[in-house]
């Protein structure tokens, strides 16, 4: 015997069909929108949090002098390996353009290696084992127009070594952890310098003799 469907079993068969058509519909259009190759991507660079990217100033850099170091420590020689660490890292890491002393320039860094110390680190009861090389150096640039000093700063570095029973050595050793404390004193001094102009600390003196007739 037959029986008779009711309201809601038609409605909800209804719905079902709607629901199966619906899905089918969808999955062909994926099917074909994937076959064709379509896809769906953001153009540009997208929405910026906290407004636009700050534009890339085109001043040129300043052009630096970096004079020979002042040595006032007791291990000779130093000032003229210090300087030529200070060019290197200055031009590599700054913000400055290091030219000859012979050229133009808008500012001047002169310094001086104010101490160098040999600390014992470690020790037996019958010699030293391990050392440390430390350095002090300080710097200060100016502008050659005006001469005045518009930046100021003081670096330490650090280098330790081992000693051993032979002097000769021993010395070599000293010797390049000085050149190693040397070279991390100066790469400070340059990424310092680099920081202070990012932050805006320094007016690019090029521009400024540039707008000034």
């Amino acid at each position: 015997m037959l029986m008779a469907e009711s309201p809601y079993t038609n409605s909800v068969l209804t719905g079902m069909r709607h629901l199966l058509a619906i899905a089918l519909i969808m999955g062909m259009a994926t099917f074909v929108f994937a076959g064709c190759g379509y896809q769906f991507r953001v153009e540009g660079s997208g929405p910026t949090i906290g407004g636009a990217l700050p534009s890339v100033s085109q001043e040129p850099p300043p052009r630096l002098i970096v004079h020979t170091l002042i040595n006032r420590s007791f291990e000779p020689n130093l000032e003229t390996r210090y300087t030529n660490y200070l060019r290197v890292e200055f031009t590599s890491g700054s913000g400055a353009q290091v030219v000859p002393e012979s050229e133009a320039a808008d500012l001047v860094l002169t310094g001086e290696i104010l101490s160098v110390s040999i600390p014992t680190l470690s020790f037996s009861q019958t010699r030293t084992l391990e050392s440390r090389a430390e350095v002090v150096v300080k710097v200060q640039i100016n502008e050659t127009r005006t001469n005045k000093v518009v930046w100021t700063q003081l670096a330490r570095g650090a280098a330790e070594f081992y000693v051993t029973s032979d002097l000769q050595f021993n010395r070599a050793l000293q010797n390049r952890a000085l050149e190693q404390a040397g070279r991390l004193a100066t790469a400070d001094l340059a990424a310092r310098f680099l920081l202070y102009v990012d932050s805006g600390g320094l007016v690019n003196p090029a521009a400024k003799s540039a707008a000034t007739p």
